[in-house]
């Protein structure tokens, strides 16, 4: 039997953590003013239908409660990293992503805080940990400074921080059977920000950013230099080659985890899962050579693989 890779032993405490350090309450709504209520989560539909026709599809599958729910949840993540994107200086962001936390988290933000709102109510009526959307933060809160990773040990972490977490949460929404759960939604989160990494270099090394491992970088001989020059070469093909075999293979074993969810919300998890992981073949069909162009899916293409995403969801075990 393979051992497993110190990393995940490491995200896998940090998942466990934050599950058996929350003090479960019954489940409930806040009650405010049913119509900010209502207002605040149309706001957060409208953040992610204009951010991410991914999720905003893949949240269209899952009845209207948990619907709801996905979106505030994305909406929290969304607004928490536009924080650390924006222009403005350094200290002001890091203050203004403290101030962010504490509004985020608290149990009754004010009626015109429409994200806050909706998604104090979502962590109420679904019991999500506290600790997941601290650990969200402060995966966030890493990109304030320049962000390298030396090795992919490096690299699953900051994946655990902004994107594993988001799965940690949703599945409080979708219902999941027990901790046996966590490791799958770990290693999905960690393939679904690879994904992320791997269309973006380009565009992360424009603001700074180069997430890739430092490592495995120079074992295919290359180097910032190569990254910077947008050089795509063989190596470069084979370097992305590896990447793109390893992020799969992460989708798959993270796949095996949703017999373990909750039947109705299957099939959301799994498009989400899936439309994303469609966008390494877009990447391969482009030869690896993402400096020339943003690797995506077209919403025909999204339409086209909905059909079977929903056979294999129905016959997860």
């Amino acid at each position: 039997m393979q051992a497993q890779p110190t990393w995940e032993i490491t995200l896998l405490d940090l998942a466990r953590a934050a599950l058996q350090n929350h003090s479960p309450v019954e489940p409930h709504h806040m009650n405010p003013d049913a119509v900010a209520l209502d207002a605040a989560y149309r706001s957060c539909e409208g953040i992610i239908r204009q951010h991410s026709l991914t999720f905003y599809t893949a949240s269209s599958l899952l009845p209207r409660d948990k619907r709801r729910a996905v979106r505030a949840l994305y909406a929290f993540c969304r607004v928490t990293d536009n924080l650390v994107d924006t222009n403005i200086a350094r200290a002001n962001r890091r203050a203004r992503l403290e101030q962010w936390r504490q509004l985020a988290l608290h149990p009754h933000p004010p009626l015109h805080e429409h994200v806050a709102l909706a998604w104090a109510d979502t962590r109420m009526c679904f019991g999500i940990p506290n600790g997941y959307a601290e650990q969200l933060i402060d995966g966030v809160a890493r990109d304030l400074t320049p962000t390298r990773c030396a090795t992919f040990d490096d690299l699953a972490a900051y994946a655990y921080g902004v994107a594993s977490t988001v799965g940690l949460m949703a599945m409080h929404i979708i219902g999941f059977a027990g901790e046996q759960a966590l490791p799958y939604a770990v290693k999905l989160g960690v393939a679904l920000q690879m994904t992320n990494i791997l269309r973006d270099v380009a565009e992360d090394w424009r603001a700074g950013r180069l997430y890739l491992p430092l490592d495995e970088l120079a074992a295919f001989g290359l180097s910032e230099a190569d990254i910077a020059d947008g050089r795509s070469d063989s190596r470069w093909q084979a370097f992305m080659r590896f990447q793109v075999e390893r992020t799969r293979q992460l989708y798959a074993e993270g796949r095996r985890g949703l017999g373990l969810l909750n039947p109705e919300g299957r099939f959301a998890i799994a498009a989400a899962a899936d439309l994303y992981a469609a966008i390494l073949t877009d990447i391969e069909r482009r030869h690896y050579d993402v400096f020339a162009g943003r690797a995506y899916v077209s919403a025909a293409g999204k339409a086209r693989r909905l059909p079977g995403i929903w056979w294999r969801s129905r016959n997860a075990n």
